[in-house]
């Protein structure tokens, strides 16, 4: 009986609220003149703060056809732009930036969608030896990460030198498919310099390679010879670098699925968001999680699980602010984290 009271006051709570929100915004707008989607594009800047109250304002509007708007396909949108001004009895040529304004919103939250979808699709394909195109990007990832090692043959041992499980990789992708293949190879071949050191650190994990690389202003100074020379041989701190590079696909996916990668997106993505912002975002991921790794100083691999979920809580308080942006410091990201 006490559990069923308690449902009944939440219910009634919630309806009353939902009540009193609208009356206020019927205020709100009569003492403005101005519907919730003009205040928003003219009262916050663009960028995810906008863009997620757009969306979230569409979502929760009583109109179908509003809350449909966010599902559009994106040569609908212009059309939609153009019902969502009749509906709100808005003058396209006297709000003229208004429309503007609702379409790069629009771009962006129908992108996010699809790209969820490409991602999705990537996933769930899995890798087959017999398709020459997943043969064809295997073998790339090989030559970006290792050029002066031919390989000796398609099933071989030295796989494991860039860290797969076996002498085949075709059975590490069975979690992520051929997602985990894509921004492995996307990683390998457009930030190589920074791969192939990741890579280089994770089979020869001395510390002083890794603090030059990473963190050059520890190499100045900060210890004696002595000391530097047992820093250096402190203890091995490895890991596989393609195993943790399709891990690190599951955690950018779950990122994706969940929402949270929003904020990043529609930081750096003027219009839809892609599967290239995609796998920069992997990048990052990668190069950041690197560094955690070595931040965190685990007794073994065995630790791994811990420092993941913990590494994962900080890029999700990182993505709770609105203004933040994964902005990469690698080659890749250059060109559109200036856009």
């Amino acid at each position: 009986a006490a559990s069923f009271s308690r449902m009944f006051v939440q219910v009634c709570l919630y309806f009353y609220c939902k009540c009193l929100w609208r009356c206020l915004k019927f205020v709100v707008r009569k003492l403005t003149g101005r519907c919730e989607l003009q205040r928003i594009c003219y009262n916050t800047k663009p960028g995810a703060a906008r863009t997620m109250k757009i969306e979230a304002s569409l979502k929760g509007s009583k109109s179908k056809r509003l809350q449909t708007s966010v599902s559009v396909h994106p040569d609908a949108i212009e059309k939609t732009i153009d019902d969502i001004m009749e509906l709100k009895r808005i003058n396209p040529d006297i709000n003229p930036q208004l429309g503007i304004s609702l379409q790069a919103c629009l771009l962006q939250i129908v992108g996010y969608r699809n790209l969820i979808a490409e991602v999705e699709k990537l996933r769930r394909e899995l890798y087959d030896s017999e398709n020459p195109q997943h043969e064809e990007m295997l073998l790339k990832l090989w030559k970006c990460l290792k050029p002066n090692s031919p390989l000796k043959a398609r099933i071989s041992k030295q796989w494991c030198e860039i860290g797969f499980q076996g002498d085949d990789p075709k059975t590490d992708f069975r979690g992520m498919g051929l997602l985990g293949l894509y921004n492995l190879v996307y990683f390998a071949e457009w930030d190589t310099e920074i791969a192939q050191q990741v890579l280089s650190d994770s089979l020869q994990p001395k510390y002083s390679w890794i603090l030059i690389f990473f963190f050059p202003p520890l190499c100045l100074g900060q210890f004696s010879k002595a000391e530097w020379e047992k820093k250096k041989f402190d203890k091995a701190i490895g890991y596989s670098f393609a195993i943790v590079g399709i891990n690190i696909t599951d955690l950018a996916y779950n990122l994706l699925v969940s929402g949270a990668l929003k904020t990043h997106f529609y930081n750096v993505a003027p219009e839809a968001p892609t599967l290239t912002h995609f796998q920069q975002t992997f990048c990052y991921l990668m190069h950041e999680f690197h560094k955690f790794w070595i931040e965190e100083d685990p007794l073994d691999i065995m630790e791994f699980n811990r420092v993941r979920e913990k590494f994962h809580k900080r890029i999700l308080k990182q993505l709770q602010n609105p203004e933040m942006a994964l902005c990469p410091h690698f080659a890749a990201s250059e060109s559109l984290v200036n856009m």
